[in-house]
């Protein structure tokens, strides 16, 4: 009998910008999409495109073929700071006010992301 996949833990949030660092589309940069945590999966934008044949719709009348992001491995993603311009981990600390905030490691300086 299987049992139910566990939860895992990340940092990463839904509209952070990661870099892809390892698989096929290695060094490409995306903005999350979606996060699966069951599935340890997210969804990058522009990465892992696949063509998919799609029937007539009221939103797309002629039908034809459609290019849509497929699902990467949660652990193949690093979040990329932008000022640095490298891929980083992001860690919590305390803000100025107190409340816990994330920022990136790689900067060394406490600039929060969110």
């Amino acid at each position: 009998m299987k049992s139910a996949p566990k939860k895992v833990k990340t940092r990463l949030k839904v509209k952070d910008e990661v870099v892809v660092i390892a698989g096929k589309n290695k060094k490409a940069k995306g903005e999350i999409l979606f996060l699966n945590l069951e599935k340890q999966q997210v969804v990058v934008k522009g990465v892992n495109l696949r063509k998919r044949f799609a029937r007539p719709s009221q939103e797309n009348p002629k039908g034809g073929i459609i290019e849509i992001e497929m699902p990467i491995a949660l652990s193949n993603v690093q979040y990329f700071d932008s000022k640095e311009k490298k891929a980083s981990r992001i860690a919590y600390a305390a803000d100025k006010n107190g409340k816990k905030a994330r920022f990136s490691v790689a900067s060394q300086r406490k600039r929060m992301l969110d």
